[in-house]
């Protein structure tokens, strides 16, 4: 019989708590440990809309991304964050979120986010982009990847694959008329590992949220800059964290949010 704790046990050995990151809020943050489960919603964030998606499927556990909250000094229905964990109680669901510890971990954010970008998978394989951390076992981690296309692309081409790849509505980017082999990437608010896409001499580097003097930066230094946004970059691992759940929990229906979707959309003329 599957219970929160051993579905959240189960998560901590695939994405080491120790892997998160210092400002970060994991774990099991709304619900019972006890509590039975036989259906989960796997989802990038908890919305209003997921949570209304996991009552009307009767699932007892959501497990997701992005934290519900950072840090609270109270819970009303006076604020947006204060409703969802009333209604989570309310209806007996429990939120279990793996954030930047699922960024680092094998299997994670950044190897789904590295198999859609074309350099790993299919016997493709990445090296970690930078050291960022240490597990007590003394493996390193890190929250970012690089690796080599199997065969280089044509910047055009290889927007338009990953566009299709992370069903983005839109990419953000600076060509610097490079052919793209050589690719680092980082899910979600990357650019602050950008210098070490430039150390390992990559062509190519895809991540979100890019601020302007990045661009700017990118242009200087010849490297192409890929946003790819914060919603593809990551949503990326939902398939395969659900699939992961569903084989070691066989007797548990494990299903991915149908109900979010990239929020930020794009207007053309």
């Amino acid at each position: 019989m599957a219970t929160v704790s051993k579905v959240y046990e189960f998560l901590c050995k695939e994405a080491p708590v120790e892997m998160k990151m210092e400002f970060d809020n994991v774990g099991l943050l709304v619900g019972r440990r006890d509590s039975v489960v036989s259906k989960i919603v796997v989802s990038l964030d908890i919305t209003n809309d997921v949570i209304a998606e996991t009552l009307d499927a009767s699932a007892e556990l959501i497990v997701a991304h992005h934290p519900l909250f950072f840090s609270l000094k109270s819970v009303t229905d006076e604020d947006a964050t204060g409703k969802k964990i009333i209604a989570l109680l309310s209806g007996g669901i429990s939120a279990i979120c793996m954030h930047t510890n699922l960024d680092a971990a094998r299997g994670g954010v950044n190897d789904a986010l590295a198999v859609a970008a074309g350099i790993a998978g299919d016997g493709a394989e990445t090296e970690l982009l930078a050291e960022d951390g240490v597990l007590t076992t003394g493996e390193a981690f890190s929250y970012g990847r690089v690796g080599y296309l199997k065969n280089p692309l044509g910047f055009e081409e290889y927007l338009r694959m990953l566009s299709q790849k992370l069903n983005a509505g839109g990419l953000r980017y600076y060509d610097a008329g490079r052919k793209v082999c050589k690719v680092a990437v980082v899910g979600g608010s990357g650019g602050d590992m950008f210098q070490h896409a430039v150390r390992h001499g990559c062509d190519t580097f895809v991540t979100a949220d890019i601020k302007y003097n990045m661009f700017l930066e990118a242009k200087e230094l010849g490297l192409n800059l890929i946003d790819g946004g914060h919603f593809c970059t990551e949503n990326v691992v939902t398939g395969s964290l659900a699939d992961r759940l569903s084989v070691a929990f066989p007797d548990v229906k494990v299903f991915v949010s149908e109900k979010h979707d990239q929020v930020v959309k794009f207007y053309t003329d």
